[in-house]
């Protein structure tokens, strides 16, 4: 896959991106996490409210749906990243695999995946950083991407020389892009509905799934 990204004022395209965690990423940030590029997670930001860092969208029968992840009460926004902790006081999990199963029952690939899939939502993770990072190993082995994740060491705004910073790139609400079509189980009432998380587009497309994700256009 060639990286779609250039640094302006700059004639060396930069080798490393650098994104924040993501729940269940979706294909855009996927598109970026698995290109040519050495993929930075950044480790050492301040939890941000309304970002994809612990929700994704799914294509339920009523349309996109969002599923969020409880945290426990605290002022996250001056919390570490990797020190936000889950909430289960509420049985978020059982709600989330049953939004999933409700979703993709019928998909073509959710018989193969599932039994995979199910146990994200039995175990129990304390930390966000961890239950995303577990979700973007299981993903890449499905995908077959083949990459190490680096976690940053410190907080640096604007990201080092070479980076390609995509900290704001996929932010709800803001971010453009093109990606593939492909068949979506409720495609016939709410056509198809782009951008969702990966688990959409491994659930419908199987193995086609890695040709959607390298062929979206993330535009900055």
């Amino acid at each position: 896959m060639q990286p779609f990204f250039m640094m302006h004022h700059s004639a060396t395209p930069p080798s490393r991106v650098l994104l924040t965690t993501a729940y269940w990423p979706s294909v855009p940030w996927m598109h970026l996490a698995s290109d040519d590029r050495e993929l930075y997670l950044e480790a050492c930001e301040h939890h941000q409210k309304g970002s994809f860092r612990n929700r994704c969208l799914i294509a339920g029968p009523n349309g996109v749906q969002q599923l969020s992840v409880p945290l426990a009460k605290g002022k996250h926004q001056q919390t570490p990243i990797r020190d936000v902790r889950i909430a289960y006081t509420e049985p978020w999990q059982r709600l989330h695999w049953r939004s999933i199963r409700t979703a993709y029952g019928s998909a073509p690939f959710f018989d193969h995946y599932a039994p995979e899939l199910s146990v994200f939502f039995q175990k129990k993770y304390t930390f966000l950083f961890d239950l995303n990072h577990a979700c973007l190993t299981w993903l890449f082995a499905k995908l077959g991407v083949q990459k190490i994740v680096h976690l940053t060491e410190q907080y640096e705004n604007p990201a080092p020389t070479g980076f390609f910073d995509a900290r704001q790139a996929v932010v709800p609400g803001r971010i453009s892009f093109q990606a593939p079509r492909y068949g979506q189980v409720f495609e016939d009432r709410h056509g198809f509905l782009p951008g969702l998380s990966s688990l959409d587009t491994l659930l419908c497309a199987g193995k086609y799934a890695t040709e959607v994700i390298a062929n979206t256009v993330v535009v900055p």
